[in-house]
């Protein structure tokens, strides 16, 4: 492993920065393991809002968080009813929702920045943090960079929903919309670099690029799905799948780990059927908000990949309506759906149902049965598309109860196995050569980096740093 080179005037300066605001890094270790967090701090947690812009919530950058008594808990999961999926696989969801900003995103970008800060490569006082993102993970930036008191740029597309755009001019983010909707990611990057040209104030935390992003999602995501599976299983059960859309493919780095303790699990990437970058080299707009395509996240492992599955957006945007409207409701519950259980339907949000489409498909593919749990990702609540709902009650009218019930069993129980692939080595590879065209063609990346990512090595080498920057987040505080 390369010697870490550090900046200490920078890092001296910005140990100053944050003792003068009270901020305190939390390890990564204390993310997996929030019991671990210094006594000082859970006293004053409660207090704290959950979504407030408090130094302390960095320490809620976890999946255990009790929204109940404002500490910690066991891991944020909701299992989906069999009667509601069709399938007999139990398939559960990681709830992004209560972490700060209402999305995990923040992870991802805590993972992108923290390493940067503690090193002296970024610097809060002098420089600005720059996002590029499809929604969330901007989000995610301007929040820390709001606990820093320093400048966040976000770039997403004008696409997005509004309360996204709402959000980050709230929290005092400079905002930039690029043309396009989520799956416009070129658009973005063309934004970075003229950035990087003209723009000297500005560090760039590019998530499809940045290890650090992959690197939370396997220890921080990864342990968490263990743990809620282990919470779930029975005495036969079997870590089956691990099911997620790629966006920058941070999120399905859980899954890499997943493989160290289940050789047998089966890692879905999860895309929309608009746009089938993945399953077919193919190109579009679609509307399953904050996924991202076109491309392949540089820090896309896909050699641990086993299948794709591309999911409809008319699909996504039905079922959106069946678990929030109350005709919806209405009719889940006349099926046998428990009231607890359609109460926890809003948790998801639009890629959030994608991902639960996507486990009932490999659920279906794969013949899973009662022994079998699918773990996917619920990255957001309905909460962030309220706007969306009423667009589509102005363009098809309200939501009736008839409609309701074809939407249950045409778009949730009747999904079934078309727009799907099954991986084989080569399959992987070719999907690792698409990288080529964006990062070696235009990203300034060189064959011999792209080469070397095809090596198992390689990972185990990016996922093992977590360790070293612990270590200097224990430095830093102690400055």
């Amino acid at each position: 492993m390369q010697k870490i080179k550090i900046n200490e005037a920078v890092v001296n300066k910005t140990a100053k920065r944050c003792r003068e605001r009270g901020v305190i890094i939390p390890t990564f270790s204390q993310q997996i393991h929030p019991e671990k967090v210094p006594a000082e701090i859970k006293k004053k947690l409660p207090s704290v809002g959950l979504w407030d812009v408090n130094p302390l919530n960095l320490f809620r950058i976890t999946w255990k968080n009790d929204v109940n008594t404002g500490l910690y808990g066991g891991v944020n999961y909701v299992e989906i009813p069999r009667e509601l999926t069709g399938v007999d696989a139990k398939i559960i969801g990681l709830v992004g929702k209560y972490f700060p900003t209402g999305a995990h995103k923040v992870g991802a970008a805590f993972g992108c920045l923290v390493p940067r800060l503690v090193t002296g490569e970024f610097d809060p006082s002098t420089q600005k943090a720059v996002w590029p993102s499809t929604g969330n993970y901007c989000r995610g930036g301007a929040f820390d960079c709001a606990l820093l008191e320093c400048t966040a740029v976000a770039i997403l597309p004008e696409g997005m929903s509004k309360e996204r755009f709402e959000w980050l001019k709230k929290i005092g983010a400079e905002v930039i919309a690029t043309p396009g909707c989520e799956s416009n990611v070129k658009e973005i990057y063309d934004k970075c670099w003229e950035i990087k040209k003209t723009r000297k104030d500005c560090l760039i935390f590019n998530q499809f690029e940045e290890f650090g992003n992959a690197a939370w999602h396997y220890h921080v995501t990864g342990n968490a799905v263990e743990e809620a599976y282990r919470s779930v299983a029975g005495p036969k059960a079997r870590l089956a799948a691990y099911v997620s859309s790629t966006g920058s493919a941070g999120t399905i780095s859980a899954g890499d780990y997943l493989r160290t303790i289940a050789p047998q699990i089966r890692v879905a990437a999860t895309e929309a059927l608009q746009c089938p970058t993945l399953l077919r080299n193919g190109f579009g707009d679609h509307r399953i908000e904050g996924i991202g395509d076109k491309h392949v996240p540089w820090v896309h492992n896909v050699r641990n990949t086993n299948a794709v599955v591309a999911v409809d957006d008319e699909n996504t945007m039905r079922v959106l309506r069946l678990f929030n409207e109350a005709a919806g409701q209405k009719v889940l519950a006349a099926n046998g759906i428990s009231k607890k259980a359609i109460e926890a339907l809003p948790l998801l949000g639009i890629s959030s149902i994608c991902n639960l489409i996507a486990s009932i498909k490999m659920a279906k593919y794969f013949e899973f049965d009662k022994d079998d749990v699918i773990v996917t990702m619920f990255t957001d609540s309905a909460e962030m598309y309220q706007s969306r709902l009423g667009e589509l009650n102005h363009a098809h009218g309200n939501y009736s109860e008839s409609q309701a019930t074809v939407d249950l069993e045409r778009y949730l129980r009747g999904v079934g196995t078309d727009s799907m692939k099954e991986l084989g080595y080569h399959d992987q590879k070719a999907l690792h050569n698409l990288k080529y065209f964006t990062w070696v063609e235009q990203q300034g990346k060189t064959v011999e980096e792209l080469r070397e990512l095809w090596s198992p090595g390689f990972w185990q080498e990016k996922f093992s740093q977590l360790h070293d920057w612990d270590k200097l987040i224990e430095g830093f505080n102690q400055r």
